[in-house]
């Protein structure tokens, strides 16, 4: 079963890289650039991990953070934060809403692919 990826962000040269980055390793990699068609995606098809920025046009990636795990449809679903927030009060705040893990930018694309791996359960090479 390929595992999917949900990259929600707004920099176009971030996303170009997530999603080779994540097709290269073998995950069905979608994109939205916003928080309110972050969650459109997920009612359309629920993916296995969201990587979520926090500054988003439309909604910010916390209050995303907590819809998602006020939903129980999407209670399975990993979120891991992506963002240039890289503070401990944002990484407490991103945890308080739920995230699974905090990633700051700028990232090792390394590190992010094992993470994503470790999500899902996957052996990390």
């Amino acid at each position: 079963m390929d595992h999917s990826v949900l990259v929600v962000e707004d920099d176009d040269n971030i996303v170009l890289s997530l999603k080779f980055l994540l097709e290269k390793s073998g995950f069905d990699t979608r994109v939205v650039g916003d928080g309110n068609a972050a969650l459109g995606e997920m009612r359309a098809a629920k993916p296995d991990v969201v990587l979520l920025d926090v500054m988003l046009p439309e909604r910010d990636g916390f209050s995303v953070c907590e819809e998602i795990r006020g939903n129980s449809a999407w209670s399975d679903v990993h979120v891991i934060m992506l963002t240039a927030k890289g503070r401990e009060a944002d990484r407490e705040k991103g945890l308080s809403a739920g995230a699974d893990d905090f990633i700051t930018k700028p990232f090792s694309t390394r590190d992010l692919v094992t993470r994503v791996k470790a999500a899902v359960g996957l052996t990390v090479d």
